[in-house]
């Protein structure tokens, strides 16, 4: 039944390629799209242009090239390497940090980049006294919750006080939640900042059209040096499908998230270029821990012994992501536990483990996302899912959403909705994803991202204890003892790692996929067709 599904979803991608092969689709070098303007196909219309509010991969593409942060991840790499700031040092005692900042910035707007702006900036975020906080809400100012203040100590130069020393607090500079916005424009905006931004990035925003499309323009005072093309234009194309048939017809230079149906016939067809990289991503079912047959972790572990992942990731995703083990991705080598096996395909485990837990049988309802950053191919997926656990005798009803409205309804947790949903993280650090959605203090009540409302006091524990850590290496015995902890109390189902992957017509020049899924432009060219 899944695969019927899947089959009929691929029918459209099927036309396409027919189309391809007939040589009715005009090559892409035949494009009208001036060789100084970039069109990236996107999968979704963005909630906000405003670094401080959003949280989906689909605006942090946006983002980047509107602003800077204080640092930035060096290309191809998660090290972390100056950006607004030239330089900065790091108390002995791992709670100050001084940063030195680059003179002569300035916002789009005009008004200057100085420590003054980087204090409004967190001020903004952790202060809920500040004037513009009401300009929230901040739902990833969690990243910089161990900063007590943020001190102007002269023009060029800011401190922060942390309350404790917080190892992940650069990485998390560098990701869209620290960049900085215009104190001016903020001001003069309130709420509508996100629709009308202003950063001091590569390039300068200049028109949403919503549903069609977000402009941005060149910024030729850019302080890292003006980017070659003039503008990009952002289309969200919410259907893969249409997505794939732009491109094909020349109406995108760049595509991202390549369907895995796509990604044979984009190879072989010529004047295209496809790129593929393994990435901090993980795809998971979050499982409602709080009610429900998921109250008990044997019927957390059934439905992980239940799905056939090696049979999702080879027939449904077609070779483009690996089979998920932990809750820390093979992409952070480092803090990995590479002893973490994925729960094996065993139906009759998992009928035995549900006959345990009083689970036979149970009906769950299962909460769909259409489309999404990071989601691969959900409807697919849920569909197989579905079947498999239809298998070992629970009975699922699929409930299907908009991406945005999706985000909505599960960040404020499944009780009283659904007994799981489908959910996928990409991330800058191994901190970020548990630390945010597995931790008793992360209740979607209290603001967190722990939908599932998992909770173990030591895991609690050792998460506290990691980011406190400034030694690597014992950061990653903490991060592996969490992993084997996790999957056995088995919160949720972990189903897949994506290979991430984009697409552009052979014209595009300069383009690279980066391990931190963001999408930098600022060196990114065209040549004539």
């Amino acid at each position: 039944m899944a695969r019927k599904t899947w089959a009929a979803a691929a029918t459209g991608m099927a036309v396409a390629a027919l189309l391809l092969m007939l040589g009715a689709i005009p090559n892409p070098a035949a494009s009208q799209i001036p060789d100084e303007v970039l069109v990236v196909g996107q999968i979704a219309e963005p909630k906000s242009l405003d670094p401080h509010a959003v949280t989906a991969t689909n605006d942090f593409r946006i983002l980047m090239n509107l602003y800077d942060g204080l640092v930035r991840f060096r290309s191809g790499t998660l090290e972390v390497e100056p950006a607004l700031a030239r330089s900065w040092e790091v108390a002995e005692d791992g709670k100050t940090y001084t940063f030195h900042l680059r003179d002569g910035v300035d916002f789009h707007d005009g008004t200057p980049f100085d420590a003054e702006a980087v204090k409004f900036n967190f001020d903004r975020m952790l202060d809920e006294k500040h004037p513009q906080h009401d300009t929230g809400p901040f739902p990833l100012a969690f990243f910089f919750s161990a900063v007590e203040r943020a001190e102007a100590v002269d023009p060029l130069t800011v401190r922060f006080h942390l309350k404790e020393p917080y190892a992940p607090l650069l990485s998390n500079l560098a990701y869209p939640t620290g960049l900085l916005v215009s104190p001016t424009a903020v001001r003069a905006k309130g709420k509508e900042f996100g629709r009308q931004p202003v950063g001091t990035g590569a390039y300068r925003f200049a028109q949403w059209e919503s549903n069609a499309k977000v402009v941005l323009e060149r910024n030729a005072d850019y302080w890292d040096g003006p980017p070659t093309l003039q503008a990009v234009i952002f289309r969200p194309l919410t259907d893969a499908n249409t997505r794939l048939t732009e491109l094909l017809a020349g109406g995108l230079d760049l595509m991202v998230e390549v369907p895995p149906d796509a990604v044979d016939l984009l190879r072989k067809a010529g004047g295209f270029t496809l790129y593929e990289q393994a990435g901090p991503h993980l795809w998971f079912l979050i499982l409602n821990t709080r009610e429900g047959p998921f109250k008990d972790p044997r019927a957390r572990q059934a439905v992980n012994y239940a799905i056939d992942k090696q049979a999702l990731v080879d027939q449904v995703l077609q070779g483009t992501a690996t089979v998920a083990d932990s809750i820390v991705p093979a992409a952070f080598e480092w803090a990995h536990d590479d002893t973490v096996e994925p729960y094996p395909h065993d139906p009759e485990r998992a009928r035995r483990l549900l006959r345990e837990a009083g689970a036979e049988s149970a009906e769950l309802t299962f909460l769909v996302a259409e489309g999404g950053s990071g989601m691969l191919a959900p409807i697919p997926m849920a569909t197989a899912i579905q079947a498999d656990l239809a298998k070992v005798g629970l009975k699922v009803t699929i409930r299907t959403y908009e991406w945005n409205t999706y985000l909505g309804l599960v960040n404020q947790g499944l009780a009283g909705k659904a007994d799981m949903a489908q959910m996928a993280w990409m991330t800058n650090d191994p901190d970020t994803l548990p630390f945010l959605t597995l931790r008793t203090e992360a209740l979607p009540e209290s603001g967190g991202f722990n939908s599932g409302y998992y909770s173990n006091p030591e895991v609690d524990r050792l998460l506290l204890e990691a980011r406190r850590s400034t030694d690597r290496n014992g950061r990653a015995e903490l991060y592996k003892r969490i992993q084997r902890i996790v999957r056995e109390d088995a919160p949720w189902a972990f189903v897949a790692n994506w290979k991430q992957n984009a697409v552009t017509t052979d014209r595009v020049k300069g383009f690279e996929l980066q391990p931190s899924f963001l999408l930098n432009l600022a060196h990114v060219s065209k040549s004539g067709g």
